[in-house]
């Protein structure tokens, strides 16, 4: 057994976002129909919502002609694959390192699956106030923004003492 072990074990945390993200689009797909009628969930604040997103986030080349389900899919895959060598070389101790990637590995293969299996990404939660809008979302992209945040703050914050 290594005496630096690896951090490959937090893709269990992504392999439960992955299960999480199925799960909940799932139950959006077969509760929330017919899409784009809300279901409040917090008046004023939050609604179900369903929506079907063909481009990236807030919608970033949804209007194409349909090449940029196959761009997204092998960007998903190209991200993830270089995000696990990085975990793989990551020591596990270092949570602050592992948990972000685990994230974004795990939401970017949420929404891989989707793109996959119905060449849309599924989105149910929508945040509002008053007219204002977010672009409705899904766990998997939770898990990706999360992640990503952590990934910088964690970063930007680091124990400049350490060495390694």
């Amino acid at each position: 057994m290594s005496s630096n072990p690896r951090a490959l074990p937090w893709l269990l945390l992504s392999v439960g976002l992955v299960a999480v993200d199925q799960l909940t689009k799932v139950w959006a797909l077969h509760a929330l129909a017919p899409a784009g009628t809300p279901h409040p969930v917090i008046p004023g604040l939050l609604n179900w919502t369903l929506a079907f997103n063909p481009g990236a986030a807030f919608s970033f080349l949804a209007g194409s002609a349909g090449w940029q389900r196959w761009f997204f899919v092998a960007l998903a895959v190209v991200i993830s694959a270089m995000l696990t060598v990085w975990l793989a070389r990551t020591p596990r101790r270092d949570w602050r390192t592992a948990l972000p990637l685990a994230l974004v590995i795990g939401g970017a293969i949420g929404n891989l699956i989707d793109r996959l299996h119905a060449a849309v990404v599924t989105d149910f939660i929508q945040v509002y106030w008053h007219e204002w809008s977010y672009p409705v979302f899904n766990v998997a992209d939770c898990g990706i923004t999360v992640g990503a945040v952590l990934l910088v703050a964690f970063g930007l914050f680091a124990d400049k003492r350490k060495t390694g």
